[in-house]
């Protein structure tokens, strides 16, 4: 009898471990974003380095607190896609990344599909947002948009430990 409650409690606390485990990787971490209704959509203009931003509509966007990779976005615009393929920088090599199933307007399968496809485009929104972290953007032929954060040559050399390159600006109190 006693084997019997022990693989009982066991099996318990496997499920609860396992709930916990989930609830914190699904809800936890994630807090919803509220937009500001000016800035939330922002594009680097070809041949500069400061962003600016376009026109957008129906933004909804979410950030995983404890990681710098973890916003994602999803808004609509009426400018059509050759109007930002003209005048923005383009950002190459750039995938989308999983956001939780409740966020229901970031599906990153359908988004990677559409980028290989060319049915959308892919845009620098801001360079080194946070040190080793760009912003980058994509936006379809139907003006769906998606935002989410990538991790940079110089965010990948440092947090894998390998020498960062001359191009790479100083980190917060590096010299």
């Amino acid at each position: 009898m006693t084997g019997k409650v022990l693989a009982l409690v066991v099996l318990l606390c496997a499920v609860l471990a396992g709930i916990g485990v989930y609830y914190t990787q699904v809800y936890a971490y994630y807090i919803e974003v509220e937009p500001s209704g000016v800035d939330d959509v922002q594009l680097t203009p070809k041949g500069s380095d400061v962003p600016e931003t376009v026109l957008y509509g129906d933004f909804r966007a979410i950030e995983k607190k404890s990681s710098p990779i973890g916003y994602r976005a999803c808004f609509t615009t009426d400018t059509p896609l050759a109007q930002f393929t003209d005048r923005y920088e383009e950002y190459v090599g750039s995938s989308p990344r999983v956001a939780p199933g409740w966020f229901d307007c970031f599906d990153a399968e359908e988004i990677g599909t559409m980028i290989a496809n060319g049915q959308a485009r892919v845009f620098t929104g801001q360079r080194n947002l946070f040190y080793g972290i760009d912003r980058v953007v994509a936006i379809t032929e139907n003006g769906r948009g998606f935002i989410w954060h990538e991790v940079n040559e110089c965010g990948a050399k440092t947090y894998d430990g390998s020498p960062k390159g001359e191009d790479c600006p100083p980190r917060d109190g590096e010299t």
